[in-house]
């Protein structure tokens, strides 16, 4: 289950040492996808109709969050942008669409759901996520930096000023006694809402934002002719399904460095390569999750990268040093791009800095 907050309310966590090692293991991969913008007005009504939408292509399909068992049931989404806002379209195919919860800001990942993850400018900190339910009841939160630093780190008072979205349900809606197709939701989610002052210009023309998209969905049982989360025999729930865009390697969606790369590009048939200075980032995100678990191994930071993994890293065939440093708070590690003569460095809290 996800690690997830709603005020002072905590979630169920699954999130472990284990963890940490699992990440090591594997080699996560973000997910690309070229963004076009759009000149045609897109209508927010749950259709796919379009003309804009048909012009651009479906991402791969979702994926489970952990490993690579294909999911149950299918899910891709298409994305466009104009002056005024990132659209978004998520097919989801489901033969018992149902849903319950309708005030908004409520736990949305308690129903079956869908879910939008959004890191402007790549430092894992301060950034958004979007959750909406078959019902279209949503839930929009503002994080000033992943749960993982065990801080009170949710603000979810905060909502997306001029969000639209809309469902359409390809079946009935809370009837089990038919089989559906699934549901399709759209949404325009406002340049405007990740705004940081007044005069900040902060549409992405020709760049890219970490994006990652989630799909929760439970095991169902019914009663009194109503769907609910299944439970075991001890009357616990059940565990969720969790199907992502691009790959987590853990069962956390509050990694925003594995998140995907969307280039919201202004240009036709544009291509998109991830950046040489973002696998550097990769690989101190690496070196974090090692501190992270040699301190709990150890209760202090480990001193030298020799006691974390060997002390040079490898991008792109370029071999490269980065430097240990313990300091009052904790750490930092430092490294020069031989790609763009820029340094990266990290902190004790995960926050990346570039100079």
């Amino acid at each position: 289950m996800y690690l997830k907050f709603k005020g002072l309310t905590v979630a169920l966590v699954f999130f472990s040492i284990a963890g940490f090692s699992q990440s090591k293991k594997k080699t996560i991969v973000p997910k690309t996808y070229v963004a076009a913008k759009t000149a045609e007005p897109i209508v927010i009504d749950g259709e796919d109709a379009d003309a804009a939408w048909n012009k651009v292509q479906w991402t791969a399909l979702f994926e489970d969050i952990e490993n690579n068992i294909k999911p149950k049931y299918a899910t891709k989404v298409k994305m466009l942008w104009d002056e005024t806002n990132f659209y978004i379209l998520a097919k989801i195919d489901e033969p018992h669409v149902w849903a319950n919860l309708k005030q908004r800001d409520t736990i949305i990942f308690y129903n079956n759901d869908f879910e939008v993850f959004i890191d402007p400018d790549s430092d894992t900190f301060n950034y958004y996520e979007l959750e909406i339910n078959a019902l279209n009841t949503a839930w929009d939160l503002f994080l000033s930096k992943p749960y993982r630093e065990n801080d009170n780190v949710v603000l979810n008072d905060w909502n997306i000023p001029g969000l639209k979205s809309a469902v359409k349900i390809n079946g009935t809606l809370n009837n089990p006694n038919d089989t559906d197709e699934g549901w399709i939701l759209e949404m325009a989610i406002p340049w405007a809402s990740y705004r940081k002052s007044y005069n900040e210009k902060n549409v992405p023309e020709d760049q890219f934002w970490r994006v990652n998209f989630s799909r929760v969905n439970w095991q169902h049982s019914i009663t009194n002719g109503s769907y609910e989360r299944k439970k075991d025999a001890e009357g616990k729930f059940l565990p969720e399904y969790n199907w992502v865009w691009s790959p987590m390697g853990v069962i956390d969606m509050h990694e925003p460095e594995k998140w995907g790369y969307v280039y919201f590009s202004s240009k036709e048939k544009e291509s998109f390569e991830i950046p040489q200075d973002e696998k550097i980032k990769w690989e101190l995100y690496n070196l974090y999750r090692a501190q992270k678990k040699y301190f709990q191994t150890h209760k202090s930071w480990a001193k030298s990268l020799s006691d974390l993994t060997k002390e040079t890293i490898s991008v792109d065939n370029k071999i490269l040093k980065p430097i240990l440093e313990t300091n009052i708070s904790g750490y930092t590690i430092f490294v020069i791009s031989p790609f763009s003569n820029s340094t990266f460095i990290i902190r004790q809290d995960g926050k990346i800095i570039t100079k």
